[in-house]
């Protein structure tokens, strides 16, 4: 069986709805946890539980100025996880074409 962990890790991280509304702000640009916190009814430690998941899977990272942690999504960190949908995406789609042309064309539908 491959292994997948780095892909577990991630898939793990984006499984949450908070997490993934975290990521989505981060893509616009860098935040404070206080910012990440803003449109969510949680506590500030449970944000930074959520924030701790993101860098476990390597997706975001941190830098503390004073008081103030900010976060940033790390560059290219999703396309890992982009490229292995779009391979099981193809296959699948193939097989719908094919089914579409079937369908549409009973007598001429050929084998790939």
């Amino acid at each position: 069986m491959p292994k997948y962990s780095g892909f577990d890790r991630i898939f793990h991280a984006l499984a949450d709805s908070s997490r993934r509304a975290m990521v989505e702000r981060l893509a616009r640009g860098p935040a404070s946890v206080s910012e990440l916190a803003r449109p969510f009814d949680m506590a500030l430690p449970t944000v930074v539980q959520h924030l701790g998941v993101l860098a476990g899977a390597g997706l975001v990272t941190s830098v503390k100025t004073g008081r103030v942690r900010t976060y940033e999504l790390v560059p290219g960190a999703l396309a890992p996880a982009g490229d292995w949908i779009s391979r099981q995406r193809l296959p699948a789609e193939r097989r719908l074409d094919r089914l579409g042309d079937f369908l549409n064309h009973p007598g001429t539908a050929t084998k790939e």
